[in-house]
């Protein structure tokens, strides 16, 4: 089955998938498991808790009024719940299609017969490694106490797994952010290229990396700004 077969012999599945590209079923996992974690959390999270959360780490100074008038403003837990998982029905999709142009366009410049088809599928099963960190946040929601927060779910990132940074500090935004599981997405996409194109392993590691490195570079630059 090519859902396991992709984290235990992918160069199988990539072989496969030159020849027949699909995307349908590791983007309903990825949907799936997001929508699943984003629910589990704002659902179990305690609210009032949650809103004095988010106003404190929005990084402005509030009076106690002030605080109190802008809850009057803000959705429930719940219902930012059910916002950020439709949000997730858009998102991810978009984020495919994104890379597959970049894969289709990075194909013309190689001179290589990569098809939108043939990104959509690089882009999806090469994500598939962001999934099991998803799991361990969707695991962490259901039993978490009410009073977590959310970044302290996702066991993979930078922050908690190697620092525990404070909000206010330069590098807390993006350490929160870094999933470590990106190496083995890039060590995916780096093999499906490869085995799609039949290229170097130097061509398809620069291909297969370039994004996140512009964006994670962008994002550490401006952090450090």
């Amino acid at each position: 089955m090519q859902l396991i077969d992709i984290y235990l012999d992918p160069s199988k599945v990539f072989t496969a998938l030159r020849e027949r590209p699909t995307f349908l079923v590791p983007m309903a996992v990825m949907v799936a498991v997001t929508v699943g974690m984003t629910l589990a959390y704002f659902l179990r999270v305690d609210p009032a808790w949650y809103a004095d959360f988010f106003l404190t780490m929005a990084g402005n100074e509030m009076t106690t009024a002030e605080m109190a008038q802008a809850k009057q403003f803000m959705p429930a837990a719940a219902t930012q719940g059910y916002i950020a998982a439709g949000a997730v029905l858009i998102v991810i999709p978009l984020v495919y299609v994104i890379y597959a142009v970049y894969y289709l366009l990075a194909g013309k410049i190689a001179g290589a017969a990569v098809t939108f088809k043939h990104g959509l599928a690089l882009s999806a099963w090469g994500s598939l490694p962001g999934a099991l960190g998803i799991i361990v946040g969707l695991v962490g929601a259901l039993v978490m106490a009410p009073q977590t927060p959310q970044h302290s779910l996702m066991l993979t990132h930078v922050d908690p797994l190697l620092v525990q940074l404070p909000f206010d500090h330069a590098l807390s935004s993006f350490a929160k952010g870094f999933d470590l599981l990106v190496f083995w997405s890039v060590g995916l996409g780096a093999l499906g290229w490869k085995i799609f194109t039949r290229s170097s392993w130097t061509t398809a590691i620069v291909v297969a990396a370039l994004p996140s490195v512009l964006i994670f570079g962008i994002w550490l630059l401006i952090a450090l700004l």
